[in-house]
């Protein structure tokens, strides 16, 4: 008896049964691909072969042949392309399964205590060939290997679409396809998208291009050891076997072939009719393809339209595509789409978040008397560059400063709004001069109107150069630190306070003393609180960093700039769990030398009062060459506040590199620039400040308001 247990030999018809179920195998997916470093081997996968020859047959036999074991699918054709088993006829498979058998029987006739007979002798002439078994009784051998096909395939899109939505961006998406097709599905790949491509529901205008983003294809010539070279980098040369160049840009023309195809959504080969007109609108003119089933175009169609196609090819050498091949196209093409549609839409939300952050901080910080500022913003992660901290230097009237850090809890674009919203109001606050308590208490109040969760920390600080003085209130901010002249840092002693949101809480603000040349720095959180620190733990390193730093420059201040960044350096690999916004301010303060301070009494004298005092003054600074110009302006403003004040107006001169003067009364309304008519009496003056100043403003304070000009300083001229 056969191996099989069939009587005789296989007739010639179940010899092309197996045949045929080697060639469906064979021209299924190609080989299934190894999984990535890191994933599972797929269900059917021997691990010991990486992954290649699904179903193929185990190296060795049983104990008592010298043959090989049965494959697992049941089908000694029913293998995929790959690293073939070494050749064996069927006089060896059939020798090797009677010799198992007779092995077996031997072993049972040991075990019972019988005689065994002798083995038959084989029968002669050409040996029979075993039917194709079967997990399902009674399969033919033609269904089996098309079962074992299909499963194939499912596994091979299953792995390729894995690798697809692996891509976050753009060029991952569409490298994940060319690699996940090349050359396991097909020998070449040509990916083209839409220039440019529609984000969302957006309606693009004009006509449809495409553009080649890449194409991938297997080298023409082996190594020297016989395999084949790595996938080319994308490149329009596709190799003489592969139809030569492609075009880089199609535009395809409304009621056109190729717009037709793309219409149709289902991929084709490209020997059907309305593929065989549409592949030379995509590649160009007279593209020389391999004939057959051997080209495949699949439309791209994301959520909304169609974005692209697809072109893939097999080598004349290969087996041609088959019809059950344009679903694995189809399935590949519909993956692609969706990926590249998440991925512009990902990069388009990117886009308007990095440049929403960008809007909501200010571009360069001010330069105003007395101070010097630097600043620095970190993301917590380039992947998500919008957060809710933020800085801001205010110039307030008086050639104050108003210093403010905060941080509004979470790391998405609604904390970026929230925080938008919350520096406006703290800017608009600042310009009415409100008390630092005053402006946290209002600001807590608009965070309580945001919502009830809108949570946010503030410190907002106030700089006099002239009283070198510093005001500070927080609301439940990290405490500043002090940087003295002499290396010695400080943490100031600030009330904590509650956080922005929470209500009904008062905040408090303390004066403390800012010596010139002291330097302070505000944060947040982000910089001295990780995942491997508490916060009281990274504001003493931040408190050593900044003495450490001011040792290596001696007596002298270190630089504001390279300071922050010596800052940013005690962040470890480990410590970017947040968002960090820096703001250090160097105090200069103004000398009393350089300020001229008077009270003056609202009567029709104190004009000419007013010309005589900044008469002096100029004299005494020796800058004599200003005063005819300054003369002039103060007399225009000084009888502007006259006309309404009731109460006493102040005049105040300070030198440093301008020459800057304010006025102030007790009248809150804001002076207007206007053009007088030839009949008006007034309305000039502020005409003339406007014309002969360097620059000028009015600010509206608490109790009035403030006019102030700025005159540049002669060539020369003794600076403060």
């Amino acid at each position: 008896m056969p191996a099989s247990g069939r009587p005789g030999g296989a007739p010639d018809a179940e010899r092309e049964t197996a045949r045929g179920g080697r060639r469906v195998a064979q021209g299924a997916v190609g080989r299934v691909e190894a999984p990535e470093p890191g994933e599972e081997p797929h269900r059917g996968q021997s691990p010991r072969h990486g992954g290649e020859g699904v179903g193929r047959p185990r190296e060795g036999g049983s104990p008592g042949g010298g043959g090989r074991s049965r494959p697992r699918g049941g089908d000694p054709g029913g293998t995929v392309p790959g690293p073939s088993p070494a050749p064996h006829d069927g006089r060896s498979a059939a020798s090797g399964a009677h010799h198992d058998e007779t092995s077996r029987a031997a072993e049972a006739g040991e075990a019972t205590g019988a005689q065994v007979p002798p083995p038959a002798s084989p029968p002669q002439g050409p040996p029979p060939v075993p039917p194709a078994r079967s997990a399902h009784p009674g399969e033919s051998g033609e269904v089996a290997a098309a079962r074992q096909a299909g499963g194939d395939r499912l596994r091979f899109i299953g792995a390729a679409t894995r690798r697809i939505a692996r891509g976050i961006d753009l060029d991952e998406i569409v490298l994940g396809l060319c690699r996940a097709t090349v050359p396991t599905f097909a020998d070449a790949i040509l990916v083209y998208l839409r220039d440019p491509l529609p984000v969302g529901d957006e309606r693009p205008t004009g006509p449809v291009v495409l553009r080649l983003r890449r194409t991938d294809r297997i080298p023409e010539e082996p190594d020297t050891n016989g395999a084949r070279l790595p996938v080319l980098p994308a490149q329009p040369d596709l190799g003489p076997a592969m139809g030569g160049s492609a075009a880089e840009l199609a535009e395809v023309r409304p009621g056109g072939p190729l717009a037709e195809v793309l219409r149709g959504v289902r991929p084709l080969f490209g020997e059907a009719q309305a593929a065989r007109t549409a592949l030379p609108e995509l590649l160009g003119p007279d593209p020389c393809l391999p004939g057959g089933h051997r080209v495949i175009l699949a439309p791209l169609r994301g959520r909304r339209r169609v974005i692209g196609a697809a072109v893939f090819l097999r080598r004349p050498d290969r087996p041609a595509f088959e019809p059950d091949d344009l679903l694995v196209a189809a399935q590949l093409a519909t993956h692609t789409a969706l990926g590249v549609d998440k991925a512009v839409l990902y990069g388009r939300e990117a886009y308007i978040a990095d440049a929403l952050q960008r809007t909501m901080l200010p571009d360069s910080l001010p330069q105003p008397t007395g101070v010097r500022l630097a600043s620095r913003y970190l993301p917590a992660a380039e992947t998500a560059r919008v957060g809710g901290d933020w800085y801001d230097a205010i110039p307030l009237p008086g050639s104050r400063v108003a210093l403010v850090v905060g941080d509004v809890m979470g790391h998405s674009m609604t904390s970026a709004a929230i925080m938008g919203q919350l520096r406006t109001t703290a800017q608009t606050l600042a310009g009415l001069d409100l008390p630092p308590q005053e402006v946290l208490h209002h600001l807590d109040e608009q965070a309580q109107r945001l919502g009830t969760d809108r949570m946010a920390t503030c410190m907002y600080a106030v700089y006099d150069p002239v009283a070198h003085r510093i005001t500070i209130a927080n609301a439940g901010h990290p405490p500043p630190v002090m940087l003295h002249r002499g290396g010695r840092a400080e943490v100031l002693r600030v009330p904590s306070g509650a956080p922005i949101g929470v209500g009904g809480v008062d905040f408090e603000a303390v004066e403390l003393d800012a010596p010139a040349g002291a330097t302070l720095v505000l944060y947040t959180d982000g910089l001295v609180e990780s995942r491997i620190r508490d916060v009281w733990t990274g504001i003493e390193q931040l408190r050593e960093r900044l003495a450490e730093t001011a040792r290596l420059t001696g007596p002298n201040p270190p630089p504001l700039e390279p300071l922050c960044d010596e800052v940013l350096d005690m962040l470890g690999p480990g410590d970017r769990d947040d968002d960090i916004a820096l703001l250090a301010a160097r105090f200069d303060g103004i000398a009393p030398s350089d300020v001229a301070y008077w009270y003056l009494d609202p009567k029709a004298q104190t004009a000419g009062q007013a010309r005589r005092l900044a008469r002096r003054a100029l004299a005494r600074w020796g800058l004599d060459e200003l005063t005819d110009q300054l003369e002039l302006l103060v007399s225009e403003v000084v009888t502007n506040a006259v006309r309404y004040a009731e109460r006493p107006i102040t005049l105040r001169l300070l030198r440093t590199d301008v020459l800057r003067c304010e006025v102030g009364d007790d009248v809150p309304q804001l002076p207007r620039l206007r053009q007088a008519r030839p009949s008006d009496e007034g309305g000039r003056g502020l005409y003339l400040v406007n014309r002969m100043a360097r620059r000028w403003g009015a600010t509206r304070l608490s109790m009035g308001k403030v006019v102030w000009f700025e005159l540049s300083m002669p060539p020369g001229a003794p600076r403060g």
